[in-house]
């Protein structure tokens, strides 16, 4: 694994609100779009922030300048959170070098959207490699490690139940199959004091997902706010489900969808 540049110092001035100072974070797939975005916002909210990324690493290290410029810490890390042993590896380094983990965000995931006898073998291994191993993974090999007060966030897909078209069957499956996960393992995590959410996010403007793009109009259209939601929106919830205030929030699916799926 190799580590970008980390800040070691950070101006509590530049931040109006300290909700996660002196805690550790890890974010999967933290390098672009809403992973970026929660960065971003643990960090200006004081969180030493470790985020992975698996190929954009012009982006990554873009990040780590932007959070340092700004007087927060974050340490990129390339792994892949659909190789087990990578995703074992990233959560132990990150405990040894932070001496802790306290709040881990689930964001890595993606898919191919395609009417089912279209998608091939590979298309479909990668989503239920990513978005179902790989988040499991990451939350069964960092809760040994998490204390009491631990947060754990997994970020699905309103897709989980919201099927407004023929091409979103199995990107679907897998994050109802995320849903699923959360329910159950709040049963095994809130004795200990921890909570797991799940943050369904509908259109969201971002590079790959752009508001003004060739979809923008149609998907708009379908959305009762009139608008894309903004990455900042998604990682605002975020933000607060990992804080002491959304304590009692725990096995939740939250969309933040603008009302799309309902």
């Amino acid at each position: 694994m190799n580590h970008s540049a980390t800040i070691h110092h950070s101006r509590e001035n530049h931040v109006a609100v300290r909700r996660h100072a002196g805690t550790v974070a890890l974010v999967t797939g933290g390098a672009r779009g809403i992973g970026a975005g929660i960065v971003t916002r643990l960090a200006a909210e004081g969180a030493r922030v470790t985020f992975t990324y698996v190929s954009a690493t012009h982006e990554a290290d873009a990040l780590v300048s932007a959070v340092t410029a700004s007087g927060g810490q974050a340490t990129a890390v390339r792994s892949n959170s659909a190789d087990r042993a990578q995703v074992r590896e990233v959560i132990a380094d990150v405990v040894a070098r932070e001496g802790r983990l306290d709040v881990v965000v689930a964001n890595a995931g993606g898919g191919t959207k395609k009417r089912v006898e279209k998608l091939s073998d590979d298309e479909i291994d990668r989503m239920i490699d990513v978005n179902i191993r790989g988040t499991l993974d990451t939350v069964r090999f960092s809760a040994p490690h998490l204390r009491e007060g631990g947060r754990i966030v997994v970020i699905g897909s309103v897709s989980a139940h919201h099927f407004p078209d023929d091409v979103t069957s199995i990107y679907g499956m897998t994050k109802g199959a995320v849903a699923s996960l959360v329910r159950g393992m709040s049963r095994e995590l809130g004795p200990r004091g921890i909570t797991i959410n799940n943050v369904q996010p509908g259109p969201v403007s971002t590079p790959a997902n752009p508001a003004d793009g060739p979809v923008g109009d149609t998907l708009r259209a379908t959305i009762p706010v009139g608008r894309f939601g903004r990455v900042d929106e998604v990682a605002s919830l975020v933000s607060y489900l990992a804080g002491e205030e959304g304590a009692f929030i725990n096995g939740a699916s939250l969309d933040i969808d603008g009302g799309y799926g309902a």
